[in-house]
């Protein structure tokens, strides 16, 4: 795990996006058509990476000041199948910068 807010930001928010795809497409779909039954440990991970990920939207809210609004669109995001990376790409650029600066700042 990243040892950067941002970078553990960025990489919970793509693997619980992932996660949340595979438990809808493989756990339901394979669940339905076949016996294998693939939602509790998809689901078990998703949710353990869905907390993570609250976590990190938390920390990083309180390092890059974000408003209610945007801390609320994140875990909103976090909730719907594709958002963690629509939410991601809006946020890239700020995230990215910060993620650089504390880099520079760690690095001195």
């Amino acid at each position: 795990m990243p040892s950067n807010s941002y970078s553990r930001f960025r990489l919970l928010s793509f693997a619980e996006g992932i996660s949340f795809l595979l438990l809808l497409i493989f756990g339901s779909l394979l669940s339905r058509i076949s016996d294998i039954d693939l939602v509790m440990p998809l689901g078990l991970l998703h949710a353990v990476l869905f907390i993570a990920l609250v976590v990190a939207t938390f920390d990083v809210r309180a390092r890059l000041d974000w408003g209610i609004g945007t801390t609320v669109l994140a875990l909103v995001a976090a909730v719907l199948p594709l958002g963690p990376f629509v939410f991601h790409r809006a946020k890239r650029e700020e995230l990215r910068e910060a993620e650089q600066a504390q880099t520079v700042r760690s690095a001195a």
